[in-house]
């Protein structure tokens, strides 16, 4: 009878997130079993980086936080939580993630060794996702923006872990072009921003407005407004 009951209980959890919680992480000292196909685990992230399950949302951040963590992209760009079990395919709407904040600072150039003055500080930028995972950019977290052909209309992104990005929110946009710079890439200018000695672009340049760029590998001090005026258009 007990066995009975256990098995109508597990039907009856499918892939709920109650079940994806449970194996979620192995047993202590126990060898993992071999992970089972589900195919579509019926999940989905909104463009707004909150998730639902069965078109409920899931509205806790603890468990929404612990599914990230076992998230993972195929090179076919579909989306898969990844138990040490069992993996299901979800539905990503734009990306996984969402860059609600940012933090510039100067930090040192980690390639100068220890004790040798470097010839000035590096800007670094910081990004807090909507998970409240912190991610600087550099050449293992690039940053990129896409430009819509039609309207213009830029997209930025930043990589959080290999293969999954979050999207750059409007607001914090807005901030990192006041940071943008103009440097020359492929000898065409570009307006984009420096993080951890590495050149992110933006976008180009108008014809009219391309002076030549500064001889300099990324801000000491915050800009005043040097992008403002930019003529860039607003983020999604």
């Amino acid at each position: 009878m007990s066995e009975a009951r256990s098995g109508a209980t597990e039907a009856a959890q499918g892939h709920s997130p109650a079940r994806l919680v449970s194996t979620a992480k192995p047993g202590v000292g126990r060898m993992p079993p071999l992970r089972t196909e589900c195919g579509d685990f019926s999940m989905r992230i909104a463009r707004d980086g909150s998730w639902h399950y069965k078109g409920s949302l899931i509205g806790r951040k603890e468990l929404v936080c612990l599914f990230a963590s076992v998230l993972k992209r195929e090179e076919d760009g579909s989306f898969w939580l990844e138990t040490p079990v069992e993996r299901g395919r979800i539905e990503v709407e734009d990306a996984p993630f969402v860059a609600v904040e940012m933090w510039w600072r100067s930090c040192a150039d980690p390639f100068v060794p220890a004790g040798v003055p470097a010839a000035e500080p590096r800007q670094c930028l910081t990004f807090r996702t909507n998970l409240d995972e912190m991610v600087t950019a550099d050449s293992d977290h690039p940053i990129r923006v896409t430009i819509d052909p039609r309207t213009r209309e830029p997209r930025p992104y930043i990589t959080v872990r290999p293969g999954l990005e979050a999207r750059i929110n409007r607001a914090v946009f807005y901030e990192l072009v006041a940071l943008a710079e103009q440097e020359e890439v492929d000898g065409r200018a570009k307006l984009g921003v420096w993080s951890q000695g590495v050149f992110f672009p933006i976008d180009d340049v108008p014809v009219l407005a391309a002076d030549p760029p500064p001889a300099r590998r990324g801000r000491t001090s915050p800009p005043r407004n040097a992008a403002r005026n930019a003529g860039m258009p607003a983020a999604e």
